[in-house]
């Protein structure tokens, strides 16, 4: 397969879960990718070390998605050049933090709200300029369906993927007609390591509910980035996909 190559993909928060597997993916459909990850360093070596064996490039650095900009923006310089510059962003990396509404701290807000809606906003904002002056990009934005639908104990999760929906809507306005696409993916209950935290109790209820009757897996977000970082996405401007298991339907 060879959807992505001689393309460069950034990937933010790739070490583990939906990131790596998507990380994983796009090497295997020919892309170099560079990618963060948050204090991880030895599972982000595993990570690298996959992708160049597959004979794709690989760079990884450790970068808090929740710091100031300039933190951003070294890691992105620091990447492009090692790989160059992008073709790609796939946005990803999160956090989220259960509470109350009632028993959130501010900086358990902001520490939430930093590292996605503006993380992300950042991120874009680095590798965004250079896009346009190549007239040609894909930026995915990672949203979820608690963004579609709410739930509870997630207040200030379901504001920030909330909010990069309609980032990633305002955006694909100003950023397609300069050639660059940008769109959303927005997934289901997926097993990763934030899930895992869950009882089983939540597994079984959330397996029962679901008209699939599982719980996806981060491949299966994989794929729907694929499909928006290559020939495929070619016609999606300002989307949002949310390949959820039936747990929205829209």
């Amino acid at each position: 397969m060879s959807q992505l190559a001689g393309k460069i993909a950034f990937i933010t928060g790739g070490s583990r879960g939906i990131g790596r597997a998507t990380a994983l993916l796009f090497a295997e459909n020919g892309a170099d990718i560079a990618f963060n990850h948050f204090e991880d360093d030895a599972e982000a070596e595993k990570v690298a070390e996959a992708i160049r064996a597959m004979g794709r490039r690989a760079f990884h650095a450790s970068c808090d998605m929740g710091a100031d900009a300039p933190v951003i923006e070294a890691f992105v310089a620091a990447a492009t050049e090692a790989l160059g510059a992008p073709d790609i962003l796939f946005n990803n990396a999160g956090i989220n933090i259960r509470h109350p509404f009632g028993e959130y701290s501010q900086a358990e807000y902001e520490r939430v709200m930093n590292v996605h809606a503006r993380g992300m906003f950042l991120m874009a904002q680095a590798v965004y300029p250079g896009m346009v002056a190549r007239g040609a990009g894909r930026i995915i934005n990672v949203a979820s369906q608690i963004a579609l639908k709410g739930a509870p104990m997630v207040v200030p999760y379901a504001m920030a993927k909330a909010a990069i929906v309609g980032m990633t809507r305002a955006l694909a306005y100003e950023a397609t007609p300069k050639g660059v696409l940008v769109n959303a993916v927005a997934p289901g209950p997926i097993v990763t390591d934030m899930t895992a935290q869950r009882p089983r109790e939540w597994h079984e209820a959330m397996e029962k509910n679901l008209p699939m009757g599982r719980l996806g897996q981060p491949i299966d977000i994989a794929y729907t980035a694929l499909l928006l970082a290559g020939p495929g996405g070619s016609f999606y401007c300002g989307a949002t996909l949310s390949p959820n298991g039936g747990d929205v339907m829209h």
